[in-house]
């Protein structure tokens, strides 16, 4: 496939370190200028500049630091890139916390609610700046990080867990809102990476986030995870136009055959597949229960 992003900018929130950074450096090697946005102006500034060895003539890399959980600043990062590099083509909503671990009636509120504005709130809004944009030219991808929590309950970490099955049905019904200005709009779960997300469970312990998921975790570091570049080339692929009308979809950087479905486009578009949906008791084999 031709995912080149030649002449493209993107947008990429939380890009100073992970996965963040990880797709940026693939942007970059697409063709792609890009904006880095993060909290941290430090990190972020260093990150720009690893970036920008052996840049193509015409390519940019900026950095502009900002709280995407802070309607004022999105306002200000936005107009920022668009005064740097003049368009935006692609938006990548990478940016989150785990939040505070530990059952509801025991974490702090104000964390928990923090969690809540970056996770969710923090695309939310990133997605209406930018959007005026893209309607007015008429094209756009945006791309939105999710993960495990979209898809499985995880007691001990319900911030993170809520606002990833949210931000997922928020991308399906924007996705359904921009399709007649061909704006594609994906979720993407990249698989579990050895990020500081990580580090931040094996800190909490088994006592707040659960037997299970402390061991999976502790498992997972031993064995590496998945490699940041899982998520990186499907990011790439969303970004491109190889995957143009591929939209409102929820897909695993690790598990699905991505790279097919141009190739599958009707199936894709006609169906529920790779969406949120209740599983009802026929799905599982039962005779009893509504189909519905």
């Amino acid at each position: 496939m031709d995912m080149t992003l030649k002449g493209k900018v993107a947008l990429i929130t939380g890009g100073n370190r992970g996965l963040g950074l990880e797709i940026a450096r693939t942007y970059v090697a697409a063709g792609a200028s890009v904006t880095l946005c993060a909290r941290n102006a430090d990190l972020l500034d260093e990150a720009a500049a690893g970036l920008r060895a052996g840049l193509a003539p015409g390519q940019r890399v900026e950095a502009v630091a900002g709280d995407v959980s802070r309607p004022e600043d999105v306002r200000a990062i936005v107009a920022e890139s668009m005064r740097l590099h003049g368009r935006l083509d692609i938006l990548v909503n990478n940016a989150g916390v785990y939040g505070p671990m530990g059952n509801i009636e025991d974490v702090d509120w104000d964390k928990w609610v923090q969690a809540i504005e970056i996770n969710l709130f923090g695309s939310i809004l990133m997605c209406r700046e930018v959007l005026p944009m893209l309607k007015t030219q008429g094209s756009g991808k945006i791309v939105q990080l999710s993960g495990g929590g979209a898809t499985n309950p995880m007691p001990g970490v319900s911030a993170y867990a809520v606002s990833k099955a949210a931000i997922v049905r928020f991308v399906e019904t924007l996705a359904l809102e921009v399709k007649d200005q061909h704006i594609d709009v994906n979720a993407i779960a990249p698989g579990a990476l050895n990020t500081r997300l990580l580090d931040e469970v094996l800190v909490a312990g088994p006592e707040k986030v659960g037997k299970n998921f402390y061991e999976q975790s502790v498992k997972q570091q031993q064995t590496g995870g998945a490699p940041l570049s899982k998520g990186a080339d499907l990011a790439l692929f969303l970004a491109s136009e190889a995957s143009n009308g591929v939209t409102g979809k929820l897909l695993s950087a690790v598990w699905d055959p991505w790279s097919e479905f141009p190739k599958h486009l009707v199936e894709l578009n006609g169906t529920d597949i790779y969406s949120l949906r209740r599983i009802v008791p026929k799905d599982r084999g039962m005779t009893w229960g509504n189909d519905k």
